[in-house]
């Protein structure tokens, strides 16, 4: 793999993901003992999951739960348990940065940005990241939003 040099990261970790069995008493303990403001629930169709949005900060917590046993997240569950899932970084050209990383020799699993609850994302394969899932995320009205055809950046959407 090539030299990368640094990623132009927007100043902050946008969120950290764990996985949980029960979303409902992760965001209880989060909300009620932790004291971390809860932002949204949503369910995510297209990945099978419900997740939960907490803020943490200038950065968010993002709790990720199966809706059947067959999604990728239930997978994870099954055979890791709950915790760690992954580190979202927010950049201001998603489509840029997938670019560069590609040609640095990154494996990508997204090799275009998708849809994602709270802008375009793609995630790097943990190959690539020392064993760590890491996901882009673009800042609020970057190239990518109006690409996937995102209206406001305070607008979000659920797909």
């Amino acid at each position: 793999m090539d030299q990368l040099g640094a990623l132009p990261v927007q100043g902050r970790i946008h969120h950290v993901a764990t996985v949980v069995k029960d979303i409902d008493a992760a965001v209880k303990f989060h909300a009620e003992v932790l004291g971390l403001p809860l932002e949204q629930i949503a369910d995510v169709p297209s990945q099978e999951v419900r997740i939960a949005f907490l803020t943490a900060g200038d950065s968010k917590i993002e709790l990720v739960a199966p809706t059947n046993s067959t999604s990728g997240v239930a997978r994870f569950l099954a055979s890791r348990g709950e915790g760690f899932h992954h580190l979202c970084l927010e950049v201001a050209d998603i489509d840029a940065e997938l670019q560069r990383l590609a040609g640095a020799g990154v494996q990508l699993i997204n090799a275009v940005a998708v849809e994602g609850v709270e802008g375009p994302v793609a995630f790097l394969h943990p190959k690539s990241c020392h064993g760590i899932l890491v996901e882009l995320i673009e800042a609020p009205g970057g190239p990518a939003w109006k690409r996937l055809g995102y209206g406001d950046p305070t607008e979000l959407r659920i797909r």
